[in-house]
């Protein structure tokens, strides 16, 4: 059975120049290895792209193999918030449609996204499914506690350990 919640923090000796604010470090850095292109999985990375305001869309929700929580590639001190990225797999229906939107809103521990696909209305697409993978960034930054992710109506809780491996 394939699991739908891999939590990952991975303890590592912090830098000073590790700051949750610092925007100078990769997301390689801070999160762990990117895949760029297609990955070894056959999924191809995929990124949010502005839609073509000359086109009129439908829009959907995206279908979702799995959902990984990552959280900072380092512990969290006592007290600490960390940022979180979302590894989503899926795939997109046709040849035709695009990863649309990604929105998000956070409750304090709760955190609801919503992502969706746009495929151009009355366009006739070849029909092959085509798997991605999409890094999703969670605004803002997580203490260490249990927090419970919706996506898609989809529940995905995660925890952020302080000091130490959350290994799912």
């Amino acid at each position: 059975m394939m699991r739908l919640l891999l939590p990952l923090v991975l303890m590592v000796g912090l830098a000073a120049c590790a700051g949750s604010g610092d925007d100078s470090v990769s997301p390689d850095e801070l999160f762990g290895h990117r895949y760029e292109g297609i990955a070894p999985d056959g999924r191809e990375t995929v990124l949010i792209e502005p839609a073509d305001s000359s086109e009129v869309y439908i829009e959907l929700p995206v279908f979702l193999d799995s959902v990984h929580v990552r959280s900072a590639h380092r512990e969290a001190l006592p007290g600490e918030a960390v940022p979180v990225e979302v590894l989503i797999k899926g795939a997109l229906p046709d040849a035709c449609s695009e990863l649309n939107e990604a929105t998000q809103e956070r409750m304090e521990h709760f955190v609801e996204v919503t992502l969706t696909v746009r495929r151009p209305r009355g366009a006739i697409c070849t029909e092959v499914v085509r798997p991605f993978r999409f890094y999703l960034p969670l605004d803002g930054t997580f203490a260490p506690g249990s927090y419970s992710l919706r996506i898609n109506g989809a529940a995905h809780p995660f925890r952020i350990r302080e000091g130490g491996v959350e290994n799912g």
